[in-house]
């Protein structure tokens, strides 16, 4: 059962993008201080340069572009003297690709961004592969991936993605952070057609035989 702490903690602040903060968020440095700020923030832009292994004059310069269009704020309260400490705006980011079906830069945007995702997947499975085996049998067990095929319409897919987050959502916030053995894990949903649903459903008329 959830303590009081997770029982009165709010719920997630989300922001469903827009065509001017996709557009400002399509960029790679920028996804990773969001990242950053949500997981480690707030910080400053000297110790997010330090995280995210850049200078910290590209971290404050795209802090205020993200600023700009709400993803990150000010805390005034951490402030000291010169030090400026950032925060993520909100906790999680959501959109529809179709949103963007009426602006092409916007939809090459969330493209990006997309892809983005999928490259620092791969990059993540990689990192964690070559080393796994300093990590114990239970963890390793934990880990992992998997896939199932299904034969369902948009609609139920859209419902099905739905409950597997809220069901994430339910058990991130029923979690302890001081639990012996808790660690940070992060977890991806993913859904696309069958590949072989990728391919056309006749071969091309060259192919054809007479």
């Amino acid at each position: 059962m959830a303590n009081d702490e997770t029982q009165t903690r709010p719920e997630p602040s989300t922001v469903r993008l827009d065509h001017r903060q996709v557009r400002v968020l399509a960029h790679p440095l920028r996804m990773r201080v969001v990242g950053a700020l949500r997981v480690q923030g707030p910080l400053t832009a000297t110790s997010l340069a330090e995280l995210l292994g850049t200078n910290t004059g590209a971290t404050s310069y795209h802090l205020r572009q993200l600023a700009e269009v709400g993803l990150v704020v000010e805390d005034p309260q951490l402030g000291t003297g010169r030090q400026r400490f950032w925060r993520a705006a909100h906790e999680v980011t959501s959109w529809d690709p179709s949103d963007f079906d009426d602006d092409p830069d916007s939809r090459a945007a969330i493209e990006w961004i997309e892809g983005d995702q999928f490259r620092y997947l791969a990059q993540h499975a990689e990192k964690w592969f070559a080393q796994r085996q300093q990590w114990s049998p239970d963890w390793r067990d934990a880990f992992g991936i998997g896939d199932a095929f299904l034969t369902i319409p948009a609609a139920r897919l859209a419902a099905l993605k739905s409950e597997i987050w809220e069901l994430l959502v339910r058990y991130r916030d029923e979690s302890d952070p001081t639990e012996p053995g808790a660690e940070q894990v992060q977890l991806y949903i993913a859904a696309f057609p069958l590949l072989a649903g990728l391919q056309p459903t006749e071969p091309p008329r060259s192919e054809e035989k007479p």
